[in-house]
């Protein structure tokens, strides 16, 4: 089968590659521009386009697909299929409908829940002990086509989003590799619109820890919020990342949620709403490393009494 591929980001890449090897032949990829990345702001390929050029596929990058000139060099490329994983843009119905079989997405939930860009960090963040992936045949709505496959993945106790991402990108090469396989006899499945829930892009404001919320939540959030915006807190005007921590029992009564109630031995030990508390694994101080908590207090004063805020 004819493709063309479009997607960004390394969560695409197992799908381009199960392209290949399943042999179909991919006639281009689309992936975004090159953007400024890091400290230095060097300008950095996207992952998918760096594969491409190893597979010697060609890349295209365009500024903007709504022109009749984009959509006229895509259909010219005379393709069967578009598979769309994490593309980044949405695409305009002369895109949608330029090919035989249209086009193809493959969406890291389980629609219609989380609709959106950010599925899996979400539900990380809401706690959820289950997701999965689904390929779509893409409409002009957000991620409201109707449904070709559907498979669920269980979330690890403890899985942060990064992790949770990389096992649901190998899940979704499957799918796809399923779902052309089986192109021409699948039966699309309306989603149920009633049971939608939307899964926004992050901003940088949602990784400031509430600590006024419970324990667990917290806990989901420094979870889900990897690698953006991250969970962090200030103290003494210095902004401190929480990578990794744990709900823990405390008999120590705070008088404020945010208060360390245990700092020495490996143990850091905080205050947080419903009366509950939090124990941190893995910190990072503005301008250090990231490391664990038992290294951090070796090398930072926290004491019992400090107050964690907001800002």
């Amino acid at each position: 089968m004819k493709v063309v591929f479009m997607g960004t980001p390394a969560a695409a890449v197992p799908c381009l590659k199960r392209l290949v090897d399943d042999g179909h032949d991919v006639v281009a990829v689309y992936c975004q521009p090159d953007r400024p990345s890091g400290r230095g702001q060097k300008l950095t390929a996207p992952p998918v386009k760096l594969v491409a050029e190893e597979l010697g596929i060609a890349v295209k990058q365009p500024e903007k697909v709504k022109t009749s000139e984009a959509a006229e060099e895509f259909r010219l490329l005379g393709a069967d299929v578009a598979v769309v994983v994490a593309y980044g843009r949405i695409l305009p119905p002369n895109f949608l409908n330029a090919f035989k079989y249209g086009a193809v997405n493959i969406h890291f939930s389980l629609l219609p829940k989380y609709r959106g860009a950010a599925p899996v960090n979400w539900a990380v963040v809401n706690g959820d002990r289950e997701t999965g992936v689904c390929s779509m045949k893409m409409d002009q709505g957000l991620d409201t086509g109707d449904l070709l496959l559907v498979k669920s993945v269980p979330i690890e106790f403890g899985e942060n989003a990064l992790h949770l991402m990389e096992r649901l990108a190998d899940v979704g090469a499957e799918v796809l590799s399923e779902t052309l396989a089986q192109i021409d006899t699948l039966v699309p499945m309306p989603q149920d619109d009633s049971g939608a829930t939307y899964a926004p892009i992050l901003k940088k404001s949602d990784g400031v820890i509430d600590w006024n919320l419970d324990a667990e939540s917290i806990c989901n959030r420094i979870r889900g919020f990897q690698p953006f915006p991250t969970s962090f807190t200030f103290l003494n005007e210095k902004k401190i990342t929480l990578w990794n921590a744990e709900v823990t029992g405390c008999e120590i009564t705070a008088s404020t949620t945010g208060e360390i109630v245990e700092a020495c031995g490996g143990q850091l030990v905080i205050s947080c709403g419903d009366s509950s508390w939090l124990r941190v694994r893995e910190i990072q101080i503005e301008g250090k490393r990231r490391m664990d908590v038992r290294d951090f207090l070796n090398g930072n004063h926290l004491a019992v009494g400090d107050i964690l805020r907001r800002s």
